[in-house]
């Protein structure tokens, strides 16, 4: 038979165990990565036990950040961690919640698909967790699906997902699947020992739900001797060479080589039978990790939100300063600044003047928004490098209406609907939507760039394409009157007319950009985000002018001619 061309993929499943918040994802990205730098092609999904539909719908306060996919799916923060490490694009299939298992099984029970069955969580529900579990290792493209299963083994919700992951292990066969179970090994101090019993545990009660784990990942203070080793070796079922040590790490960039030293990859294919003699490609990822950690400089940017109290509400901005820090070849360190606390501006203007740059950070609702207001205007009046994302743009176009064109009740209508002077307004397409999930605009969208911009000297060309998640945009009909008063409207959405971008003129600002979209979502290692490292460079020039200069500059002109490397 004439070959398809199409690819068998094997199956890699992620567990956890003893407590969450372990690090399943960068365990599964890095396995990922060193697979990916011996030339295959890798994808990793996640599957989520909470009910939702998606996350988005969730306070970041519960889950995060919601990250949006090219296909505009509302996704866990994991997939953030799989696209910066791959290099590759997720899409809606990389990320299912049971919420939508049950929802796609209820909707084929009322369509009357089961001829009268009783419809059970076996098969019907472990049916549809296997078929979500295929689709992307059907498509013929991949030559490994990683499959990471989040929360602990033993959660109530976490059940359907093992046992539809032992009903594949007997259908697929031994070599098409491997399960890696990652697990802690506490050190008690008052003992002086590293415990074992904990992972015993979680992997018995792996082993009730049918599940044998393979490979055995344990995340470690101290380094594993070998005879805890053998220890968990001899009770888990497992060889010592499937015992890998995952020993905490001064970032998570350093994991993939972590692993490598361990021979994770090399014991997956083996376990596997898959043969490849090729070495891992990582020198890129190691020059990568050479700038991070040996910095030449130093800057200090503000990141103005209001859920700072959770750094993982904002987790791909704050790994997008790190890429963008590391090209550079300086340090950012972020100071993060809840907008609430800079309502008043005297306040204000004692936090924002020790930094070097500002971000003005997305979010929804009216907390803390008279706070991003001052913030904006400070940054613009004392010439401070500043970048403003989705909500952030909103308001440096409210801040400017209001500060520097005389419209004093500009405001949006998602926080003042009966405002006379809506410059920012709700989305035609948007008014007649009432559910909240699923229904803004998301998704990969174009973006045309006027030449004479920052924004095109930046990128360095002139259509782009951004991820977006909002409802509310710049009002067109203000257009001209921004225009004419230097906040100018220099990304365009060729379909729509919708703006994009706006920047201040760099006579009047010397770095001054506002995005409706979240180009935080498309920086990786390889790939930082050529606006995150522009902000970065010019929050750089600032610094080191403001360190040459004498105490009360009110304003430093940077120099971006350059901007195009």
């Amino acid at each position: 038979m004439a070959s398809t061309g199409l690819k068998s993929a094997k199956y890699i499943f992620v567990t956890g165990g003893v407590t969450s918040s372990l690090g399943k994802g960068i365990i599964a990205s890095s396995l990922a990565k060193l697979l990916q730098s011996r030339g295959l092609t890798v994808t990793i999904q996640k599957f989520d036990p909470y009910i939702n539909i998606d996350p988005g719908t969730l306070n970041p306060y519960e889950h995060g950040e919601c990250y949006v996919t090219d296909d505009g799916a509302e996704t866990d923060l994991d997939l953030g961690h799989y696209e910066r490490f791959l290099n590759r694009p997720t899409s809606k299939a990389n990320n299912i919640t049971t919420g939508r298992i049950y929802n796609n099984v209820i909707t084929r029970e009322r369509r009357g698909d089961f001829l009268g069955k009783t419809v059970q969580v076996v098969p019907h529900i472990t049916d549809e967790i296997k078929r979500n579990i295929r689709l992307l290792g059907d498509t013929g493209e991949y030559d490994i699906v990683i499959t990471e299963i989040g929360g602990c083994v033993g959660d109530i919700e976490s059940l359907p997902f093992v046992e539809a992951v032992r009903q594949l292990k007997f259908e697929l066969g031994e070599k098409d699947t491997l399960v890696i179970h990652l697990t802690l090994i506490p050190y008690l101090r008052s003992a002086g020992e590293l415990k074992t019993k904990p992972t015993q545990h979680s992997v018995r009660m792996l082993l009730e739900n049918g599940v044998q784990p393979d490979i055995i990942v344990c995340r470690t203070e101290y380094p594993l001797p070998q005879e805890i080793r053998r220890k968990i070796a001899l009770f888990c079922n497992v060889q010592v060479s499937s015992v890998i040590e995952a020993i905490d790490a001064e970032t998570i960039y350093d994991v993939p080589l972590l692993m490598q030293k361990e021979r994770l990859d090399q014991r997956a294919l083996y376990m596997l039978d898959i043969y490849n003699d090729k070495d891992a490609d990582l020198d890129i990822w190691k020059s990568f990790l050479g700038r991070l950690k040996s910095p030449g400089d130093v800057v200090r940017i503000g990141l103005v939100g209001k859920y700072v109290e959770l750094h993982d509400a904002y987790k791909s901005i704050a790994e997008s300063f790190i890429h963008a820090g590391a090209t550079n070849e300086c340090k950012v360190e972020l100071e993060w600044i809840q907008s609430e606390t800079l309502v008043d501006e005297h306040h204000c203007a004692t936090v924002l003047s020790q930094l070097d740059g500002v971000l003005v950070a997305p979010g929804f609702g009216e907390r803390g928004i008279d706070g991003k207001i001052n913030a904006v205007r400070y940054t613009r009046e004392q010439g401070i490098p500043f970048l403003g994302i989705c909500l952030g743009m909103q308001m440096a176009v409210i801040e400017y209406a209001r500060n520097a064109m005389g419209i004093d009740d500009a405001h949006s209508t998602e926080m003042e609907p009966q405002t006379p002077n809506p410059v920012i307004n709700m989305m035609e397409d948007q008014k007649t939507i009432t559910d909240k999930g699923g229904t803004m605009r998301l998704g990969a969208y174009t973006c045309k760039l006027k030449r004479d911009s920052l924004a095109h000297q930046i990128y360095g060309q002139a259509q782009i394409s951004e991820r977006h998640r909002h409802r509310y945009e710049f009002n067109n009909e203000y257009t001209t009157a921004f225009e004419k008063a230097g906040l100018r409207p220099t990304g365009i959405n060729p379909e729509t007319g919708l703006v994009e971008i706006v920047e201040l003129a760099r006579e009047i600002h010397p770095w001054y950009v506002g995005v409706q979209f979240h180009p935080e979502l498309k920086s990786t290692v390889l790939n930082p985000h050529p606006l995150f490292v522009h902000f970065v460079k010019a929050a750089l020039a600032y610094s080191q002018q403001k360190r040459m200069e004498p105490a009360g500059r009110t304003a430093v002109p940077v120099e971006t001619a350059d901007a195009v490397d």
